[in-house]
């Protein structure tokens, strides 16, 4: 198993491009299952669920190729509407593979998803919706079959507004005659991303980014060119990298408008930060001032996803942050990695008491999620002496040579 060697105390310097989203380039890889015709996605970052969602494409018989950052996919011949278990558990995302499976075929067998474990992330939303639009889904030992052939449009009301359900719905919703309407949609800025792509494919969607958005699908569809957004998490972890280790940098590529709920934070901790077009320059004071209090959200509210990356921030600020996870149940898996690094944390439920204390110090911990083990990376880039990061593999899910990326900016970090 890869680990990082990380020598922290380093000011990050320099400038660094931000990749395309994760979380935006996944329901995209799915939904090229749909039109039957070529994709061709450019900023396509090179990470492992990537390369896992490629896989599931390949095993559905589309074929796909790789030129640097751009993947094109071609799926007029589909051989299969079943996904097995071994390309399943890699990903939580390959489950929305069932919307556009159910959209194309009519039909589709998948086993549960697997993917980080931050705590329950039931898939009940997406089936409750799917019943409403017609399915007739068979849940029995760990499979889920789907039988679509009487899929049709439904007014969709999500009790939560799931990110996940939202896109499969939107998915499915390509392959039913009439308009499906989602209420209390999520308004991530993936799913905007979504709706592009899908409108480009021949899809009539609107209203991504609302509360309520409209899915009509077209009979034919077209070849498809679109560029990924920037990855608003990985803009998220360089800033916090830049900061925590006292550093000057530039970071290109960024969307402004998706991190409004990260600066508006940051604001308060005497960073200073200035945008100039897709251009954010990020410079640490001497010491950072703590937040107060973060509370997660749905967006536009602070991104859980960011949660374990500004609590590696906090642990040194000045003053106390008190941080309140109100996504996922189990998603301060990264703590135990930080108090090994003399990190001062308190946690009560789903509320976190961070004190910040002037110096963490070199420790060999262990990533357990794929955000948990880059606020390690980033503790570890702040800390004084040598740290040991294990399971990078969960690092590698979301973020292109990650290591790289850092020794740009004068970090010093090892893969081993």
């Amino acid at each position: 198993m890869e680990k990082f060697i990380v020598e922290g105390k380093r000011p990050l310097t320099g400038s660094v491009k931000i990749h395309g989203a994760k979380n935006a380039v996944l329901p995209i890889l799915a939904a090229t299952v749909i039109s039957g015709r070529q994709s061709v996605i450019y900023d396509c970052p090179d990470l492992s669920d990537v390369s896992e969602s490629l896989k599931i494409l390949e095993f559905l018989g589309c074929s796909t190729k790789r030129e640097g950052s751009v993947v094109t996919v071609k799926s007029e011949s589909i051989i299969t509407d079943i996904i097995p278990e071994q390309l399943m558990l890699k990903m939580r995302s390959s489950i929305i593979f069932l919307g556009a499976l159910a959209a194309r075929l009519k039909s589709a067998t998948i086993t549960l998803p697997g993917g980080c474990e931050i705590g329950p992330r039931p898939i009940d939303l997406h089936l409750k919706a799917f019943r409403q639009m017609g399915m007739i889904i068979d849940e029995s030992c760990g499979e889920i079959y789907c039988d679509a052939k009487n899929l049709h449009s439904a007014d969709i009301h999500l009790d939560f507004p799931s990110v996940g359900a939202t896109e499969n719905v939107m998915l499915a919703a390509c392959g039913a005659q009439g308009i499906t309407t989602i209420s209390n949609a999520a308004k991530e800025p993936e799913i905007e991303d979504l709706q592009k792509f899908l409108n480009s494919m021949g899809a009539r969607v609107t209203g991504a980014g609302t509360n309520t958005i409209y899915i009509e699908g077209a009979k034919v569809y077209n070849d498809v060119t679109h560029t990924v957004i920037p990855d608003r998490i990985e803009t998220a972890t360089y800033i916090a990298a830049v900061l925590i280790t006292g550093g000057d940098a530039l970071l290109t590529n960024v969307e402004p408008a998706h991190i409004q709920a990260l600066l508006s934070v940051l604001n308060e901790t005497g960073a200073e930060l200035i945008l100039k077009g897709d251009t954010l320059r990020v410079a640490s004071p001497n010491r950072l001032l703590a937040v107060k209090r973060v509370r997660t959200y749905p967006y536009p509210g602070f991104p859980t996803d960011m949660q374990s990356i500004f609590m590696s921030l906090m642990t040194t600020a000045q003053g106390t942050c008190v941080i309140a996870e109100n996504i996922f149940h189990d998603r301060f898996r990264q703590v135990d990695g930080l108090l090994r690094m003399g990190a001062d944390i308190v946690v009560d439920g789903q509320l976190a008491v961070v004190k910040g204390t002037p110096t963490l110090y070199g420790a060999h911990v262990s990533a357990a999620d794929l955000r948990g083990g880059a606020a390690l990376t980033v503790a570890a880039l702040g800390a004084q002496g040598t740290s040991e990061i294990e399971n990078v593999c969960y690092i590698d899910r979301g973020y292109e040579r990650f290591e790289d990326n850092l020794r740009l900016l004068g970090a010093d970090i090892q893969r081993r």
